[in-house]
């Protein structure tokens, strides 16, 4: 089953997860939500910096829920089913650290939905984003129809949704649904470093910012600044804050160590 999801690492605390079924379109299989939530759950209380999630072969980031094993569910199971990949997709979303979707082909469904529970979203050139739930009869179960609203404004937003539209690479970073947009070989290259510019910062502070941007974000103005200012509170004890005030007297690299 852990084949289902690659996990490798790279300095200095940067966990890139890899959706491993490259000849199924990296659909989201019962087995593979359930190896990719392992996964997950176990970076939550580690010392990671960054995570990026990304998916095996050049063609598709994820296809979304897997449609063949759909058929097969009874009605009555459904739900569960939907359940599952809404909790890998809340995973993500709530994981501590920054996590930066690196979409390396088609991401439909399911799968701009994961692509939506990153901070970050960096596409491949060959990338295509949508949620084609409509199409299907359905809407988008994990948290599609609130995210993208979010990050592309409710208008655009309703227009994919009820429209089921696909859009490539460039539109997505128009309509900021796309941080970035490189070459296919420059994909996972462009992930790493992006996660290592944000890697060499404080990680307390990387987590800090994500806590209070994200909490912000469904609250008036003056409850955000107080949610800023308790995480800068959080702050002033940390050694990493006396650390980096002297790398700068000393006009040196701080090394920071989470503490």
């Amino acid at each position: 089953m852990d084949s289902l999801v690659l996990r490798s690492e790279r300095d200095p605390g940067i966990v890139i997860l890899q959706l491993n079924r490259e000849e199924a379109a990296n659909a989201l299989s019962t087995a593979l939500l359930e190896a990719f939530i392992g996964h997950v759950e176990d970076l939550r209380n580690s010392d990671a910096r960054v995570v990026i999630v990304t998916g095996s072969g050049e063609k598709a980031f994820c296809a979304g829920a897997d449609l063949k094993e759909r058929q097969g569910i009874p009605k009555a199971q459904v739900r569960f089913a939907v359940d599952r990949i809404r909790r890998a997709v809340e995973g993500v979303a709530t994981l501590p650290m920054p996590v930066i979707a690196a979409v390396n082909g088609v991401a439909f469904g399911g799968g701009t939905e994961l692509a939506l529970a990153a901070d970050i979203r960096i596409l491949s050139e060959n990338a295509k984003m949508g949620l084609t739930e409509t199409s299907l009869a359905i809407i988008p179960g994990a948290g599609g129809t609130q995210r993208l609203a979010r990050l592309v404004g409710i208008g655009k937003a309703k227009e994919l949704i009820y429209t089921a539209r696909r859009i490539d690479a460039q539109n997505a970073l128009a309509i900021g649904l796309a941080n970035a947009v490189v070459a296919q070989p420059q994909l996972i290259p462009a992930a790493i470093s992006m996660a290592q510019e944000i890697a060499a910062n404080g990680p307390i502070a990387v987590r800090q910012a994500k806590l209070a941007i994200d909490g912000g974000m469904d609250v008036a103005l003056h409850s955000g600044l107080l949610l800023e200012q308790a995480a800068y509170d959080t702050l002033i004890p940390t050694q990493d804050r006396v650390e980096g005030l002297q790398a700068f007297a000393e006009k040196r690299r701080p090394n920071y160590r989470g503490r």
